[in-house]
């Protein structure tokens, strides 16, 4: 039975959210499947992944074939990295202590390039808040100045109104 690990579609229509499966390659899209290894959000930024890595490792390790998207996120978390490294164990070019080793060093580098994009996007966020806020000042003070200059014209106008009434009045006597 060939097996391939792959993207299950759910969520609802514009929203995707996918579980990645190992499943019979003749199964439907979303259908049977012989284990969940993890779930992938593309709504979020950056995108939220969850996977079983020891889980993923050992169908690789049974010849399960990754489909092109779900290769691509089992290398950013690192399981491909991790199978590799298991290979090289079971070959005795490294021991285990060395390939759990570098493979914590990988991931805490991984870590800290997605904090620092997190970081990043908080950051502009904040940015275009202050600068909204600041444009939203200055429309503000604007609109004040603007309701002053008419509430003086208007009390000129009205002061020019009540004058002619009183010269009118003052020559009618």
């Amino acid at each position: 039975m060939p097996v391939k690990l792959r993207l299950q579609r759910h969520g609802k229509k514009g929203k995707p959210f996918y579980w990645i499966v190992a499943a019979d390659a003749r199964s439907k899209r979303d259908g049977k499947y012989l284990e969940k290894l993890g779930t992938y959000n593309p709504n979020t930024n950056p995108a939220t992944i969850d996977v079983d890595v020891d889980g993923a490792v050992k169908w690789l390790q049974n010849g399960a074939q990754p489909t092109d998207t779900a290769k691509n996120i089992l290398s950013y978390k690192g399981v491909l990295l991790k199978n590799h490294l298991a290979g090289g164990v079971k070959k005795g070019a490294l021991t285990q202590e060395q390939a759990d080793a570098k493979f914590e060093a990988w991931v805490a580098e991984k870590e800290g390039a997605v904090n620092a994009k997190k970081d990043g996007l908080a950051k502009d966020a904040a940015a275009a808040k202050a600068k909204a806020l600041e444009a939203e000042k200055e429309v503000n003070a604007k609109r004040e100045a603007d309701a002053a200059a008419e509430a003086a014209e208007a009390a000129a106008k009205a002061e020019a109104e009540a004058a002619a009434t009183e010269e009118s009045a003052n020559e009618e006597e």
